[in-house]
């Protein structure tokens, strides 16, 4: 099987390496890569990739001499390249981006026949209702790499008819046990000290004004043809259970596992097949006792403002995504406060007209005006 990995030196493309490492299944067939050159030139040179799209132009040169034998592209039509590059054998696109740029190289992954194994939420929260009907007409599958949806996945797999509810659990993120008092104030550094998972920077932050959550249900809305109304959220501070499915009969199906997002991409990579895998093993005894509370969303208003967007449909999540992805790049930029976050997303979904027919170009051009708009407020 060849592997094309978007997003390769991110934290899931390296841990989707790692999985890789330890099966001889795969042949890493392209890749793509930010800035993170130096990172970059150690993957070349480990699993030597046939094609290698880059973000900028400028590195490409470069890279060309270093390594004839490959060929290089950059930018948005590079991802798309990557995305769908020739093979005579199957290729699994592991889509492990951030934000809103992996959505036009899922697309034509989807056009090209290809499956996903889907690390990149905002590919579904952006354009979710153009990715339904392609992965019908194209005939292929999306497989959840994200922990919760994954194990939504498992437990729904044959089962889809008799859902009553899913209910996703979340952490709580990094300020967890702070009221909205205590998040006057708080730095960089105290909002990416996540409790539980080793997460890059963007995701780190979503978890800790439940944007993320929010997300993840529209994500699961999309993934599994679940109504907004039966898609709960719970909080779980030992990230032990990943996802619970409610059943019609009243029964529950829950995954467990320690919290390791190598084992939702050894599955989803593997898929329809489960390999064994050196996951560390779920002692029950040791766990003792499993928390769950109510997430409020007076806490937590961004999880409400998604399940709003996502009933609205349209552009409205078009637009939560990108004034979130512009106003958290600000807030890791020390150029905002954390609570306002919230307050632009806000304010963005209140500002911009949402009711419009939704289509490609119109998600991309939603995307970029939003985010110039708050980037422009915030010189």
């Amino acid at each position: 099987m060849n592997l094309c990995i978007l997003g390769v030196t991110g934290s899931i493309g390296v841990q989707t390496l790692d999985v890789v490492r330890k099966n001889k299944d795969f042949n890493i067939l392209s890749v793509t890569c930010n800035t993170n050159i130096s990172k970059l030139r150690a993957i070349i040179m480990e699993f030597t990739p046939s094609y290698v799209s880059i973000g900028r132009i400028q590195d490409v040169a470069e890279l060309e001499r270093e390594f004839p034998n490959v060929k290089f592209g950059y930018g948005s039509k590079g991802l798309v390249e990557a995305a769908t590059y020739p093979s005579q054998d199957a290729v699994l696109v592991v889509n492990a981006l951030v934000g809103s740029a992996g959505l036009e190289p899922t697309i034509y992954a989807i056009k090209a026949g290809r499956n996903v194994a889907l690390a990149n939420k905002e590919t579904l929260v952006v354009g979710g209702e153009i990715i339904k009907p392609l992965l019908e007409k194209h005939n292929v599958s999306l497989i959840p790499i994200d922990s919760e949806h994954s194990a939504i996945f498992q437990c729904i797999e044959g089962k889809d008819k008799a859902v009553e509810n899913i209910i996703i659990t979340a952490s709580g993120g990094s300020f967890r046990d702070k009221s909205r008092d205590e998040l006057i104030g708080v730095t960089v550094k105290e909002a990416l000290d996540h409790p539980n998972w080793d997460m890059g920077a963007k995701i780190t932050i979503d978890s800790a004004t439940m944007m993320n959550k929010g997300f993840e249900v529209i994500e699961a809305h999309y993934l599994f043809d679940v109504d907004y109304d039966h898609i709960q959220t719970v909080l779980h501070p030992k990230s032990i259970v990943h996802s619970l499915v409610e059943f019609n009969d009243g029964s529950m199906l829950a995954h467990l596992g320690h919290p390791d997002m190598r084992v939702p991409i050894n599955f989803a990579i593997h898929y329809p097949n489960r390999v064994p895998f050196e996951a560390k093993k779920l002692n029950l005894v040791d766990v003792g006792s499993l928390e769950f509370k109510e997430l409020s969303m007076e806490r937590y208003p961004l999880l409400e403002l998604a399940y709003k967007a996502g009933k609205k449909k349209g552009l409205a999540p078009c637009i939560v995504n990108a004034a979130n992805e512009a106003a958290v790049s600000l807030f890791l930029q020390d150029k905002i406060e954390f609570l306002e976050i919230e307050a632009i997303v806000i304010k963005c979904l209140d500002k911009f007209e949402s009711d419009v027919k939704v289509t490609l170009e119109k998600l991309l051009e939603t995307d970029n005006i939003v985010k110039q708009y708050v980037l422009g407020e915030h010189k």
